[in-house]
């Protein structure tokens, strides 16, 4: 048993042997960062799994807010998936380009707006194209279906709340950021930000949960927060630079079945574009800091 993995991931096989099959629905939820040069909705055009709809993560999101792709309201959320013809009842099955990447963040979302049954493929449509899988170029005309939502407060944490949980350490904080974000010798991405980590934050980069865009197994994710000093029997509240790949930490602390756990929207985005908040440098310490 030391190869079991995630309830949650799905094989590109089972994917295809389910295609076209009732209450079944694909999602596109491919996104990239400006340095990776791709773009998801143009790829998607020019080929993706028969039947997926693509999900925009930056317009399924609040667009009064200054900072990036932010969860939206139920009511916002349920319109937008019920035009892309999918109900909460529906088998869901999110899947990216690399695989492991921007999916996860989907695949949250889903589940905090109520559906139970979402899956996140593994490796990704780069995989399924290099395994010669079937594409389809035609944009789907989905039925429109309601999205019943019963939404999760508790999934998702505000500033205020984890501004509260970096001064008491209430719950643990683990980023998902590359490691020179983490300590302060990289550059953020985005302009005008501080690098470095919340004090007593963990650093879990997010590239650290897969091999070749397929999530790894029970035995090595704990491995992983255990060698990070994240403790499964308590509290955890996952974060990165804008609140997407935080959620391949959610996804892995699900997959342990760790339910106590909560994503900061905002991210690093928010607490380091802000001038009155914590920052540290260097490396996370270790033990009991």
């Amino acid at each position: 048993m030391s190869n079991e993995k995630s309830r949650f991931v799905v094989s590109a096989d089972w994917v295809e042997k389910q295609l076209g099959a009732p209450e079944f629905r694909i999602v596109d939820a491919s996104w990239y960062l400006p340095a990776q040069n791709r773009n998801g909705a143009a790829e998607y055009a020019g080929g993706h799994i028969p039947g997926a709809v693509f999900f925009d993560q930056d317009v399924i999101a609040v667009h009064s807010s200054s900072l990036p792709h932010m969860v939206p309201a139920p009511d916002v959320f349920a319109a937008e998936v019920g035009k892309l013809g999918i109900s909460d009842t529906d088998t869901i099955v999110v899947y990216d380009g690399p695989g492991i990447f921007t999916a996860p963040r989907v695949w949250w979302l889903f589940r905090t707006m109520g559906a139970k049954n979402v899956f996140v493929m593994d490796g990704g449509i780069d995989g399924w194209k290099k395994e010669g899988r079937p594409l389809e170029t035609d944009l789907p005309e989905p039925a429109p279906a309601t999205f019943h939502t019963n939404f999760n407060p508790y999934a998702v944490t505000s500033f205020e709340e984890m501004r509260g949980i970096v001064s008491t350490g209430s719950k643990q904080i683990a980023d998902a950021r590359g490691a020179g974000r983490f300590t302060g010798e990289e550059a953020e991405p985005r302009a005008g930000m501080r690098s470095g980590h919340m004090p007593g934050a963990r650093s879990m980069p997010s590239g650290t949960f897969s091999e070749g865009g397929k999530f790894k197994d029970l035995a090595s994710l704990r491995r992983h927060f255990e060698a990070s000093g994240i403790d499964l029997s308590k509290p955890v509240v996952t974060s990165c630079g804008s609140g997407i790949t935080a959620a391949i930490i959610t996804l892995a602390l699900h997959s342990l079945g760790h339910e106590d756990n909560t994503l900061y929207d905002g991210s690093w985005t928010e607490w380091g574009g802000r001038e009155d908040t914590p920052v540290v440098t260097g490396p996370a310490a270790t033990g009991k800091d």
